[in-house]
């Protein structure tokens, strides 16, 4: 990923405001490759995050919404789409060409099958357990059964049925061509995944949905067991070509044995879970869709995240000292201070730990800290050459390491195995 785009990618979000646009906006807002122009039908959450914002597009169903997108193609200079929602990716993926834009997804025929979850099960009944499906209420073995809509997401128009009358009962009265299902009594797992431009699982792994609200794992935590998951999720990974993030939804059966439940073709509304170690699945997907290879930087430490409209992340990470980078990380297009960074370090000054600038600025790096009155906050400033390696300058093993360069992050990590951290997963530290 450190090889430089030419340019700064526009990338057009939309629906911005949905949890996962919002997700995209939190991973990708520090990066120095893409800007991200938020978009949305109806003005939410998105219209006060994102920097650039353009509401009252028509609704993904209506095709007045293809020539909006296409004025705003022509005017923002767009690189890519980014769509956030199932349904927008499918249709948005379908008019790929007429848009003349890239579209952030898998391939159309993956994203048709992600969704019907009758395609899914077709598709993958001989490659994964699947729960078993039964054509008609006569055909039901065992009550309770779970109902769920043919084509559609997540835990919209499900329901658990008790017995055959209410089965009945609910078939009749509803307007969706339905699913029925064996239930499955036990846990349910999320596996996060990302698959690469060449078709490879770069990277997978399961967290519990140990708390769920309107069908959003709002506390999550990485699995103990990620073996049977990663296997699981391989598996899928061999029959449907996926491309960049994406993840798998299973929950085991009466006898503990995982059974998938839906596939996605975009990465799970929690799995910001995953870029608390490292793991920007948004900003990877990007990198992909622009033919740049992608690699794997991973913390290792436990965290759990608990939702309340918000993120809050708490590490077992212990240091005392803070070695961070200056340009594109404490100050931002040489014109703005990280507001984050500065709190994470004055955080780090209450605790009374050591902050060491470690910086290979090309010009007075001095005159720039009492420019912008950040001067007085360092124990120690390193100005090196552009030339040196970061590497060289850690004296303290008992630390952590800030910079925006995945290749120094990368050769910091290698040789001390110290934990690593972006500007977009200061989060995970305050």
């Amino acid at each position: 990923m450190e090889k430089k785009i030419n340019k700064r990618k526009n990338i057009l979000v939309f629906p911005c405001g949905s949890e996962i646009g919002l997700e995209v906006y939190n991973s990708v807002k520090y990066s120095t490759y893409f800007k991200l122009i938020g978009a949305s039908s109806i003005d939410d959450h998105g219209k006060y995050v994102y920097d650039e914002y353009i509401g009252g597009l028509p609704f993904i169903t209506d095709s007045k919404v293809f020539e909006e997108l296409k004025k705003i193609i022509k005017e923002k200079n767009i690189d890519a789409i980014y769509p956030t929602m199932d349904l927008a990716i499918t249709i948005l993926k379908e008019h790929e060409q007429e848009l003349n834009c890239k579209v952030i997804a898998s391939p159309i025929d993956t994203v048709r099958i992600c969704l019907s979850k009758e395609k899914t099960y077709n598709i993958l009944k001989d490659i994964v357990r699947i729960p078993k499906v039964y054509n008609n209420s006569e055909k039901v073995e065992n009550y309770p059964v779970f109902v769920k809509p043919k084509v559609g997401y997540g835990a919209i128009g499900t329901k658990l049925v008790n017995n055959k009358e209410e089965l009945e009962s609910y078939l009749k009265n509803s307007d969706k061509d339905n699913l029925i299902l064996e239930y499955l009594p036990g846990e349910e797992y999320t596996i996060d995944c990302f698959t690469d431009k060449n078709g490879k699982l770069l990277y997978a792994s399961a967290r519990g949905r140990n708390r769920i609200k309107s069908g959003i794992s709002v506390n999550t935590s990485f699995s103990e067991n990620q073996e049977e998951f990663i296997d699981f999720v391989k598996k899928i990974n061999e029959k449907v070509e996926f491309r960049g993030a994406w993840f798998a939804q299973v929950k085991r059966n009466i006898k503990g044995e995982i059974s998938l439940l839906e596939i996605a073709s975009r990465f799970g509304g929690s799995s910001s879970l995953c870029r608390a170690i490292g793991i920007n699945f948004p900003q990877m997907t990007l990198f992909d869709a622009f033919d740049y290879d992608v690699n794997i930087l991973k913390n290792k430490y436990d965290v759990v995240m608990d939702r309340a409209l918000d993120n809050i992340f708490k590490c077992d990470i212990k240091y005392n000292t803070i070695y961070v980078d200056y340009d594109d990380c404490l100050v931002l297009d040489k014109s703005r201070v990280n507001i984050e960074l500065i709190s994470f370090l004055y955080k780090c000054i209450n605790e009374n730990k050591k902050i060491i600038l470690l910086s290979k600025h090309d010009g007075d790096l001095e005159k720039e800290l009492e420019k912008y009155r950040i001067n007085n906050i360092f124990d120690e400033v390193i100005h090196i050459k552009k030339t040196d390696e970061k590497s060289e300058y850690i004296k303290d093993r008992d630390a952590i390491f800030i910079d925006d360069s995945f290749m120094e992050r990368k050769k910091v990590k290698e040789k001390y195995n110290m934990s690593v951290f972006s500007p977009d997963m200061i989060c995970t530290l305050l």
